[in-house]
């Protein structure tokens, strides 16, 4: 019980991304197997075992029927699929970019909104202003206190002049532009994608720790922990600036565990090779 309340928990992606994508198999469509095939094809007793390239399974499937070639492909016409720590990476990335996308959404709500209210500024302002005093009569105070919290915060955005509110409008849409360029770079794993969501977040973190000085809420604290570890993690683990290695020690992992070593560290012996040589088939000559 001891030993196994040590254990860790241990995510699989390999296992994750073949059950969303399905598994990568090779050659499944090839006429035939040859011995140099086994790394990613083998056949016993008229089956064919494919390997999957990402998780290592092998699944157990007929030769084809109508083949629409005549050999697996070699290994330079394969494309390896992700594994290991940047398939991880992948999923981490997408999950930064997740959080990107809702930014882009909410910031982009609010840029059509600043720029509809100053389109139409007279009669939204009438309308917020009645609704105010519809508000302050309803509780029975005087028509001219100053309010606070939500309604102060509307009252003052409203009384903002028209150029102050279309500046507001720029930079929160450039901002949103900033974070969909983020969320398409880090989707697709690009490096400049993670040194702009680095810096992008960076600059920020000092004006959410203010923000916590002026009045704390969940949500300030939520954020403010995400941002810190979304730069914790691609400042550390995706080594940027080049700490812990850098760009190199990123390509060498990548190909250390996304390469064809990795494949065949992890390639279980042929039946044959597996036997001792007192079990393997003896040819005429004597050779085993």
């Amino acid at each position: 019980m001891a030993e196994r309340g040590r254990r860790r928990l241990h995510i699989s992606y390999e296992l994750l991304s073949c059950s969303l994508e399905g598994h990568a198999l090779v050659g499944t469509d090839a006429a035939a197997i040859r011995p140099e095939d086994d790394l990613i094809a083998r056949e016993l007793d008229g089956t064919r075992w494919y390997r999957c390239l990402r998780c290592d399974s092998w699944v157990a499937m007929a030769p084809p029927s109508e083949p629409r070639r005549a050999l697996p492909p070699d290994r330079d016409e394969i494309e390896l699929p992700l594994r290991g720590r940047p398939l991880r990476d992948r999923y981490v990335l997408r999950l930064i970019a997740l959080d990107r996308a809702i930014h882009v959404v909410v910031l982009g709500a609010l840029a059509v909104a600043i720029f509809v209210f100053v389109t139409h500024r007279s009669q939204l302002q009438q309308a917020v202003y009645r609704i105010l005093g519809d508000v302050q009569g309803g509780v029975g105070g005087p028509a001219h206190t100053v309010h606070r919290g939500f309604l102060g915060e509307l009252d003052k955005v409203v009384s903002l002049r028209p150029q102050t509110l279309e500046i507001a409008g720029g930079l929160v849409a450039g901002y949103a532009v900033l974070e969909g360029v983020e969320m398409v770079g880090l989707w697709y794993g690009r490096r400049w994608a993670e040194y702009l969501t680095f810096v992008a977040t960076t600059v920020l973190l000092p004006l959410e720790v203010y923000e916590l000085t002026t009045r704390i809420t969940a949500l300030k604290v939520t954020a403010l922990l995400i941002n810190l570890a979304i730069v914790a993690y691609l400042l550390f683990a995706k080594r940027l600036f080049g700490l812990r290695g850098g760009e190199a020690a990123q390509k060498a992992i990548r190909q250390r565990e996304t390469g064809w070593g990795a494949i065949e560290r992890a390639t279980p012996p042929t039946v044959d090779a597996a036997r001792s040589p007192a079990e393997r088939p003896v040819s005429p000559g004597g050779v085993p």
